[in-house]
């Protein structure tokens, strides 16, 4: 099969990793890709939200199969302009990709099926949002309603910080996204990422992560798009993954078919875990970012089958073989990250690094610049290990990022520290 994965990030670069190792992976580009996935893959410059597009390319190159890396892509319709071209592709509908475009209408989803959830007011006005803050008190969650790159999401412990995040969203900082807020209760507990394959109907669990927001170490500072990850997360036992899956999951499935706009693809839900019950915090509408790098370490090649079974809707006849491991990924930022950071450093010692199923790093913000690897985003490496225990995948990618020479870049030492 030829197959074309968009996107440039490492939730990609880990998924064409993943695919190049299935056998029915023949040619395998990435659009637009990054100095990582140059080694693995061809690279094509492409507009990928625009449709027509990454359609006209898909026929010119005589792809078979599309797989739909980041959330902007789906909520501009891209995965429906392919299937109305009769090309084969992952990832759900533009109507679909909603319960991660809008979080108001995730609410709407979930009030409309009995998800449980965190109470909510929406507000398109400034003053009526603080009115609300200020009666309800903090601590309280403010988010912008549409996409906001997984920066819209303010959990603010006081009051100035709230009122302070309704000024910022409705000032333009996070631009259209904020034009509407969501306004939440804080919820208590634990949190969680579970990844559900869809094809409208059947659903099929593909893992559980634990992700870690916040860029300093024990859970402090801003949030961010994640600064590490590991699989499986312990807090989703057999009994909480059962609720969340009859509770929360299927109902969301059902109600969407219902309304006419069925879900294909993987839905991402991220719960928040208080004795033993889960509640929604919010979905997404493609893999976790960097959940996705350790999803794909533990699956690998079966990875292409279960995503070709989901966008052929045989999901029910798809079965997912887990060795009992793990994996863990800590991402390496440019200093400044999330604020404002410079690009371009150079980054040695990768080479030196081993590649193999237990051992990889995966570039999220790379370019090569004159046979150099340099930094190209405020997120640049996910580096990823597999092993028997948390502890001994731990110890792998610590041992991996001492190899690593980048004075430009930081990361997390107590990534997985929950858990262990």
């Amino acid at each position: 099969m030829n197959i074309l994965i968009l996107g440039s990030g490492g939730r990609e670069h880990s998924l064409a990793w993943a695919i190049k190792q299935n056998p029915k992976c023949d040619r395998l580009i990435c659009a637009p890709g990054n100095a990582g996935m140059a080694e693995i893959a061809e690279c094509a410059a492409l507009d990928i939200e625009d449709g027509g597009a990454v359609v006209t390319f898909a026929e010119e190159n005589t792809v078979d199969f599309v797989v739909i890396g980041p959330e902007a892509p789906l909520a501009a319709g891209v995965a429906d302009r392919l299937r109305e071209a009769g090309i084969l592709c992952f990832g759900p509908s533009q109507a679909a990709a909603r319960l991660e475009a809008s979080k108001g209408f995730t609410k709407e989803i979930c009030d409309a099926c009995g998800a449980p959830t965190a109470g909510y007011a929406r507000f398109d006005k400034a003053e009526a949002a603080k009115a609300h803050i200020r009666a309800q008190g903090a601590p309280i969650v403010v988010k912008a309603d549409g996409l906001a790159a997984g920066k819209g999401v303010i959990v603010a412990m006081d009051l100035e910080t709230a009122l302070a995040a309704i000024d910022d969203m409705f000032g333009g900082e996070f631009g259209a996204a904020g034009a509407e807020v969501v306004i939440e209760e804080f919820m208590e507990g634990e949190e969680a990422s579970f990844f559900v394959l869809c094809d409208g109907e059947n659903v099929l669990p593909v893992g559980t992560a634990q992700d870690h927001k916040r860029v300093g170490e024990g859970d402090t500072g801003p949030n961010t798009g994640g600064m590490g990850a590991y699989s499986p997360a312990p807090v989703m036992t057999d009994e909480v993954t059962r609720k969340a899956l009859e509770e929360i999951v299927k109902p969301t499935v059902a109600e969407m078919a219902r309304r006419g706009t069925p879900y294909q693809g993987v839905l991402y839900a991220g719960f928040m875990i208080r004795d033993g019950q889960p509640r929604l915090v919010e979905y997404n509408v493609r893999f976790g970012d960097p959940e996705c790098q350790v999803l794909m370490m533990r699956l690998g090649a079966q990875a292409l089958d279960l995503l070709l079974a989901c966008a052929e809707g045989k999901l029910d006849e798809a079965r997912v073989n887990w060795a009992d491991d793990h994996a863990m990924t800590v991402v390496m930022a440019a200093k400044g990250y999330p604020g404002a950071y410079e690009k371009g450093s150079v980054i040695g010692g990768l080479e030196a690094l081993p590649e193999d199923s237990s051992h990889m790093v995966f570039h999220a913000g790379t370019r090569e610049v004159d046979g150099k690897i340099t930094a190209n985003g405020g997120r640049v490496l996910n580096v990823t290990a597999r092993g028997a225990s948390l502890q001994e995948a731990r110890d792998r990618v610590y041992a991996m990022i001492g190899g690593i020479d980048w004075p430009e870049g930081f990361y997390r030492r107590d990534i997985g520290w929950r858990a262990l």
